[in-house]
């Protein structure tokens, strides 16, 4: 709940444009990067816990996300709502629950790749954002936007670090808890993000956001992961 209005913080103390604004909106308010559950194992956490709050954020964005965009956009950029709910449920709600009842019903087919998944996953997000980047070329000539967009995705994802690892353990959670809630909050889905900004008709650098926050995010994922797990 509070991603989306930390995100809408940074864009306007940046001084940053509506389109862009909106672009990181959208990027507060989606689901956890989907990868997220492979992040916390990579760093031994509880992935059940990770998994579980993939999948329960991943229903409630669907009216989450919207409710995000016109509250803190107000009118300054127009919305294509329906089709914004539509995208989130192909995107993410369908995806999750084919998977869930793929790995439910037929697991020990599936269990059979679960070496292999990691690394087709990573491939997906280099792939995405390459493909969102191409469609941003134009703008990544823009060296203030871009050293300012990358400035704001960076301090996002910190913060939402910090935000999860903080607020699991307000509850007295284990440490391997704490790390479920870190990567939980503080990764976001991009491409997710990516999609919606042409689902909801925004401008072409609303996409922006999602480009740096997604190399942003696999740095520093995979730096917490590695220092955890060793610890």
């Amino acid at each position: 709940l509070v991603m989306p209005l930390l995100a809408f913080s940074i864009a306007r103390v940046l001084g940053l444009s509506p389109a862009v604004t909106a672009g990181f909106v959208l990027l507060g308010a989606v689901t956890p990067e989907l990868v997220s559950p492979t992040m916390t194992a990579l760093a031994d956490g509880n992935v059940a816990l990770s998994s579980v709050s993939l999948v329960t954020i991943g229903v409630v964005s669907v009216a989450y996300t919207p409710a995000s965009v016109i509250g803190l956009l107000g009118g300054t950029v127009d919305v294509a709502i329906w089709r914004l709910v539509a995208e989130l449920l192909v995107a993410v709600v369908l995806p999750m629950t084919v998977a869930i009842i793929a790995r439910s019903r037929y697991e020990r087919v599936v269990a059979r790749y679960d070496d292999s998944y990691p690394a087709l996953a990573a491939v997906m997000v280099v792939l995405i954002i390459g493909g969102v980047a191409a469609a941003n070329a134009s703008l990544l000539h823009d060296s203030r936007l871009l050293v300012l967009t990358a400035g704001g995705a960076l301090a996002l994802n910190l913060l939402g670090y910090g935000l999860g690892w903080t607020a699991t353990r307000l509850t007295g959670a284990t440490p391997r808890e704490r790390t479920a809630g870190t990567f939980a909050i503080g990764m976001r889905d991009f491409a997710v993000a990516a999609a919606l900004v042409i689902a909801a008709g925004f401008p072409t650098e609303a996409a922006l956001p999602a480009v740096c926050f997604g190399i942003i995010e696999m740095i520093t994922s995979a730096g917490i992961a590695h220092v955890v797990s060793r610890r």
